[in-house]
C-alpha cells in the first residue's frame, strides 16, 4: 500500500506535501511634544515562538495532557512518551509554542481519520517543511481515538497529524506510530465537518495558508487553541 501524498485517495495512507510565503511587519511611531515630534524607526515584528523549529526541541514529560479548543468544542489528548518518543517530543513542543492556533482540519474522511497540522501562515509552513523527525518503532496501535503523525515515507514526519475515527490497525505495519489518545471529547472530534473530505489541496494550503482554505472551504472546522494542561484540568 502506498503512502498518501498530494494526489492520493481513501485507499491510500496518510501523507504530507510542501509550499512557502513571507511575513511583513507594521511600523510603529512614538508621540513627543509638537516642537520635537519625530517618528521612531520602524521595528520588525518579533517572530512567533513556533517560527524556528531548531529552538523547539524540549524533551516531553513521560506523560502529559494537551487540550484543544476547536470550532466544534474541546477535546483532550493524553500522551505517553514511551510509545513514540520522537513524536511525543515534537507534539509537546508544537502545542506548547502555540503552533496549532487557527489550524484547519483540512482532510476529514468519515470512518477513517481527520488530519490537521499545516500552519495557517505559509511563511511558518515553509520553516517546518524540512524539520523532519526520525521514525519511532510502532509500539501502539492505530485504534479509535489514537493520535499519530502523518508521513510521506521513512523519517518524514514534521507537523501533520491525524486522529483515527476507527480501528485502523492496518496502518501499524506501515510505520505509523501512535503517541497519544483522545481521552475526552471524542464526540467533538466525531463532529468535525467532513463535507469537503479530501478536496482541499495540501500543496495549496502550504503555499497560500488559511487564505486558500477560508475562501474555498468556508465551513471548515479549525483549532482555536491548544495548550498543555494539568491532568485535573483536562476536562
Amino acid at each position: 500500500m502506498k503512502m498518501f501524498c498530494l494526489f492520493g485517495s481513501l485507499s491510500l495512507a496518510i501523507g504530507v506535501v510542501t509550499g512557502c510565503s513571507q511575513q511583513t511587519s507594521t511600523p510603529t511611531t512614538t508621540t513627543t511634544p509638537p516642537a520635537a515630534a519625530q517618528p521612531a524607526a520602524a521595528q520588525p515584528a518579533a517572530a512567533p515562538g513556533f517560527a524556528d523549529p531548531a529552538k523547539l526541541t524540549e524533551k516531553a514529560p513521560d506523560t502529559f495532557q494537551a487540550q484543544f479548543e476547536t470550532t466544534k468544542g474541546k477535546f483532550t489528548v493524553e500522551v505517553t512518551r514511551s510509545l513514540a518518543p520522537n513524536g511525543a517530543d515534537r507534539f509537546y513542543n508544537l502545542v506548547k509554542s502555540g503552533y496549532f492556533a487557527d489550524a484547519g482540519f483540512f482532510r476529514v474522511v468519515p470512518g477513517f481519520m481527520v488530519q490537521f497540522g499545516i500552519h495557517g501562515d505559509p511563511a511558518v509552513s515553509a520553516k517546518w517543511r524540512a524539520a523532519n523527525i526520525s521514525d519511532d518503532p510502532v509500539k501502539g496501535s492505530n485504534t479509535r481515538g489514537t493520535v499519530t503523525f502523518a508521513t510521506a515515507g521513512p523519517n518524514t514526519r514534521t507537523t501533520q497529524l491525524f486522529i483515527n475515527f476507527g480501528d485502523n490497525t492496518f496502518l501499524d505495519g506501515q510505520g505509523f506510530s501512535p503517541f497519544g489518545k483522545v481521552t475526552s471529547g471524542m464526540d467533538v472530534v466525531d463532529k468535525i465537518n467532513a463535507e469537503y473530505r479530501e478536496t482541499p489541496n495540501q500543496g495549496s494550503i502550504q503555499m497560500q495558508g488559511n487564505a486558500y482554505l477560508k475562501q474555498g472551504f468556508p465551513n471548515l472546522d479549525y483549532i482555536k487553541s491548544a495548550s498543555i494542561v494539568p491532568a485535573d484540568a483536562a476536562k
